[in-house]
C-alpha cells in the first residue's frame, strides 16, 4: 500500500514536471517566432529608410528609451529636412483601423500604441529646448506584412512598408541646415545608443546604417541661432509666421495654474506663441481649443498656418472670429438673434438727431462718432443696464473726463437708441456678444478645454468675459495674448473688473525676433509718450524695451502732392522691390481706409502686378501682393510693408490736448499708423499724401 502510495505520487511529480517543461518549449518556441519576426520586421524597416540617407536624412537604429541605459528599445528615430520621425516596426497579423481604435482580430490593441504617444511628448520636451516646434515632431508605425494606408490614431500615422518613404517625405523642407545638424545631435544625445545589442534580434546579420556626414564645424550659441533665423528669413512670409525661436518653445509649452497672459511689444511672436501654445494644447488636453481674435480675416490665416505646422491636431483647434464664436453658440442652443448694423445705424443717427445733438454733448464733442463709441465701446461694451452703473464708471481708455450731467445726456442717446432698436427688432454686433455671454453663464460650454484669445487688447470687456465663461479658471484655460500699445480701437478695460485674476501667470516677452532696429526706432516715435491703462490695470506699465538685435535700411517716409503722384511712387517702389528679389507674395500695402485701398489695387495691377485683397487671404503661399487695410493686418507679417494714404498730421507735432476728444482719437490713429510699420520685418515704406 505504501509502495504503491509511493510510485503514484512520483508519477504526479514527473507529469508536472513534463507539463511544465513543455510550457517553457512552447514558450520558448513563441518568443522566437515573435523575436524572429520582430527581427525580420526591423531588416525590411532598415532597408525601407536607407534611400532618405541619400536625400539628407540622419537614420539612428536600435536607441535605448530617453533616460534608460537598456530595456526598451526604440526601432528607429530619423531626423532630417521633413522634421523628426520615431519609427516603429511592427508586424502585427490581422491588424485593423476602426474609427480611433485599433484592433488585432477581435481584440482592441490601441493601448499597445501608448508607448509612441509617451515618446511623442518626451522628445518635444527634450528638442523645444534648442527651439524645434513640437510640430516638428512625429511619430509612425510601419507594418511590414502589409501594404497601404491604415490609419491615424491619437497622433500616430499607421502606415504599411511601401509607404514609409512616402509619409516621411511628404512634409517636405522644413528644417533647415543648420537647424537640422543641431537637432540631430540632440537626437542623438537624447536617443543613446543600446548598451548591448539584441543579437537575436538579426536572423541575417546586416551592417548597421551610417548617418550622413555632416561638417562638424565649430560654431557659437549665437552663430547657431544666427544662421537659424536667416534661413527661416529666406522663406515665404508665411513659413516664417509659423517660425518658433528656442525661447518662444519653451513659452509655448509653459504650464499655468489658472487664466494666464503674454504681453510684449511688437515684433516679439505673441501671435506665433500663441499658435503653437494651441498645438500644445491640443496635444496635451482631453477637449478641443478655442483660438479667436476681434479681426474676423486672423482665424483664417492662423488655421492656415496650424495646418502646416501642425497637422497632427489641426482637426483638434477651431478659429474663429469672437463674433462668429458667439453666433454659433446661439446657432446649437436654437436661438435666433438677427444682426443687421446697416439698420442699428439708421436707428442711431435717428437716436442722435432726437436727443444726443444737444448742447451738453455738443461742448464737448461735435461728432456722431465720438458718441457712439462711447454707447457701443463703454455701455455696451460692458453690457451696462443702469444708469447708476454708468454714473460711477472708470471710462478705462477714454481720455476725455465727463461730469454728472454729461453722463446724463449720454444715457439719455443710449435709451433712445435701445427704445428704437427694440421697436424695431433690430440687433447689433454688441447685444450678439451680450446675449451669448448670458447664455454661456446660464449653461456653460463642455467642448472646449482651452481658450487662446490672440490681440486681446481689442476685445470688449462683455467678449473676454464670454470666453472666461467657457473655460473659467481651470489651469491652462484662458490665455490672453496681447499689447496694450497695440490698441487701435476706443475704450477699454480692466481684468479685475470681471473678476478674473492672472496673479503670477504674467508673462512678458522681451526679445524682437521681427522687425530691424530702424523699423523699431521709427515707429516707436508715434507712440513714445503715450498713456494707456493695460488689461492689468496698470497705467503704461513699465516693460523692459525689447532687444533687437538685427539692423537694415532706414525707413522712407515720401511727401506727395497727390495721390496720383503718390500711387505712381508705391507702383515704382513694389517693382523695383521684385526686380531685387523680393517674392510679391511677402510684400504688404496698407492703407488706413479700404476705399484707398481699391485705388491702389487698381494701380498695381494696371502695372501688371498681382494682387489679393487681405479680406480674401488665408494664409496660403502665392505671388500677389497683400493689399489691404490696417486692421485687417493685425496679426500679420511682411518682409516689406508699404504703408500708403498716410494722412501727414499722424506725422507732425500737434498742439491738441491729450485728455481731449481730439487727443484720444489722434493718439488711436496713431496707433494704428504704428501697428502698420511694425508688421514690416525688412524694410518700410511710407507714403504721405
Amino acid at each position: 500500500m505504501g509502495a504503491g502510495h509511493s510510485a503514484a505520487g512520483q508519477a504526479a511529480l514527473f507529469q508536472l514536471e513534463a507539463e511544465q517543461l513543455a510550457y517553457a518549449q512552447q514558450t520558448a518556441l513563441e518568443m522566437h517566432r515573435r523575436y524572429s519576426a520582430a527581427a525580420s520586421s526591423e531588416a525590411a524597416l532598415g532597408a525601407a529608410l536607407e534611400p532618405l540617407e541619400e536625400r539628407g536624412f540622419r537614420v539612428f537604429a536600435d536607441r535605448a528609451w530617453p533616460g534608460t541605459r537598456s530595456g526598451a528599445q526604440v526601432d528607429f528615430v530619423v531626423v532630417g529636412p521633413s522634421g523628426v520621425w520615431i519609427v516603429d516596426a511592427k508586424s502585427w497579423r490581422d491588424v485593423r483601423v476602426q474609427g480611433d481604435r485599433v484592433f488585432q482580430g477581435q481584440d482592441d490593441v490601441t493601448e499597445r500604441l501608448d508607448n509612441l504617444t509617451s515618446l511623442i511628448a518626451t522628445t518635444q520636451s527634450d528638442l523645444a529646448e534648442i527651439g524645434v516646434a513640437p510640430g516638428e515632431i512625429h511619430a509612425a508605425a510601419v507594418f511590414t506584412n502589409k501594404g497601404g494606408v491604415l490609419g491615424r490614431i491619437n497622433g500616430i500615422d499607421l502606415v504599411g512598408i511601401d509607404r514609409a518613404l512616402k509619409l516621411i517625405l511628404g512634409r517636405g523642407q522644413r528644417l533647415g541646415p543648420v537647424e537640422l545638424a543641431a537637432t540631430a545631435d540632440r537626437v542623438e544625445l537624447l536617443f543613446a545608443p543600446l548598451a548591448e545589442r539584441r543579437r537575436f534580434f538579426r536572423s541575417v546579420p546586416r551592417e548597421p546604417v551610417v548617418p550622413v556626414s555632416l561638417p562638424q564645424a565649430l560654431i557659437t550659441v549665437d552663430e547657431l541661432e544666427a544662421s537659424l533665423l536667416a534661413f527661416e528669413r529666406a522663406k515665404p512670409i508665411e513659413e516664417w509666421m509659423a517660425f518658433l525661436h528656442p525661447d518662444q518653445a519653451r513659452l509655448a509649452k509653459r504650464s499655468f495654474n489658472g487664466p494666464s497672459r503674454i504681453r510684449g511689444s511688437a515684433g516679439t511672436g505673441k501671435t506665433v506663441v500663441g499658435l503653437h501654445r494651441a498645438a500644445h494644447l491640443a496635444r496635451t488636453t482631453p477637449g478641443r481649443v478655442l483660438v479667436t481674435t476681434f479681426v474676423r480675416t486672423l482665424p483664417d490665416v492662423l488655421e492656415s498656418l496650424m495646418q502646416r505646422m501642425a497637422p497632427e491636431v489641426a482637426h483638434r483647434v477651431d478659429f474663429m472670429g469672437v463674433h462668429e464664436f458667439a453666433r454659433e453658440v446661439l446657432k446649437d442652443r436654437g436661438i435666433r438673434l438677427f444682426v443687421d448694423q446697416k439698420k442699428a445705424d439708421i436707428a442711431f443717427d435717428a437716436a442722435w438727431l432726437a436727443t444726443g445733438s444737444t448742447a451738453v454733448l455738443l461742448r464737448v464733442d461735435r461728432s456722431e462718432r465720438y458718441w457712439k463709441e462711447e454707447i457701443f465701446s463703454v455701455i455696451k461694451g460692458r453690457g451696462i443696464k443702469r444708469f447708476e452703473d454708468y454714473a460711477q464708471l472708470s471710462r478705462v481708455g477714454r481720455r476725455r473726463g465727463l461730469n454728472p450731467e454729461q453722463r446724463h445726456a449720454v444715457w439719455e442717446l443710449y435709451s433712445a437708441y435701445d427704445s428704437l432698436m427694440r421697436a424695431r427688432g433690430l440687433n447689433d454686433y454688441a447685444d450678439l456678444i451680450l446675449r451669448a455671454e448670458r447664455s454661456l453663464r446660464d449653461e456653460p460650454l463642455d467642448t472646449y478645454s482651452a481658450v487662446v484669445v490672440d490681440e486681446a487688447q481689442d476685445l470688449s470687456c462683455s467678449m473676454i468675459r464670454m470666453l472666461h465663461h467657457v473655460v473659467g479658471d481651470r489651469p491652462d484655460g484662458l490665455n490672453l495674448i496681447g499689447d496694450g500699445r497695440q490698441t487701435i480701437y476706443p475704450g477699454g478695460y480692466t481684468l479685475s473688473e470681471m473678476g478674473i485674476s492672472i496673479a503670477g501667470r504674467g508673462v512678458i516677452m522681451t526679445q524682437n525676433y521681427r522687425n530691424t532696429v530702424e523699423i523699431v526706432d521709427f515707429a516707436g516715435t508715434l507712440i513714445a509718450g503715450d498713456d494707456y491703462v493695460d488689461i492689468e490695470g496698470e497705467t503704461s506699465p513699465k516693460d523692459a524695451a525689447a532687444l533687437v538685435s538685427r539692423r537694415g535700411a532706414a525707413p522712407t517716409v515720401t511727401r506727395f502732392p497727390s495721390r496720383s503722384a503718390h500711387d505712381k511712387a508705391l507702383v515704382a517702389h513694389v517693382v523695383e522691390l521684385l526686380r531685387t528679389g523680393c517674392a510679391p507674395g511677402d510684400i504688404g500695402v496698407l492703407a488706413p481706409h479700404t476705399w484707398a485701398t481699391r485705388d491702389i489695387r487698381k494701380a498695381l495691377e494696371l502695372a501688371d502686378i498681382a494682387t489679393i485683397d487681405l479680406l480674401n487671404y488665408r494664409g496660403a503661399v502665392d505671388d500677389k501682393v497683400k493689399v489691404g487695410t490696417i486692421k485687417r493686418a493685425k496679426g500679420l507679417e511682411f518682409k516689406q510693408v508699404l504703408v500708403a494714404r498716410t494722412p501727414a498730421a499722424l506725422l507732425d507735432d500737434s498742439s491738441v490736448a491729450l485728455d481731449s476728444s481730439e487727443g484720444e482719437r489722434r493718439e488711436l490713429d496713431r496707433r494704428e499708423l504704428y501697428v502698420a510699420m511694425t508688421r514690416a520685418r525688412d524694410g518700410l515704406w511710407v507714403g504721405v499724401a
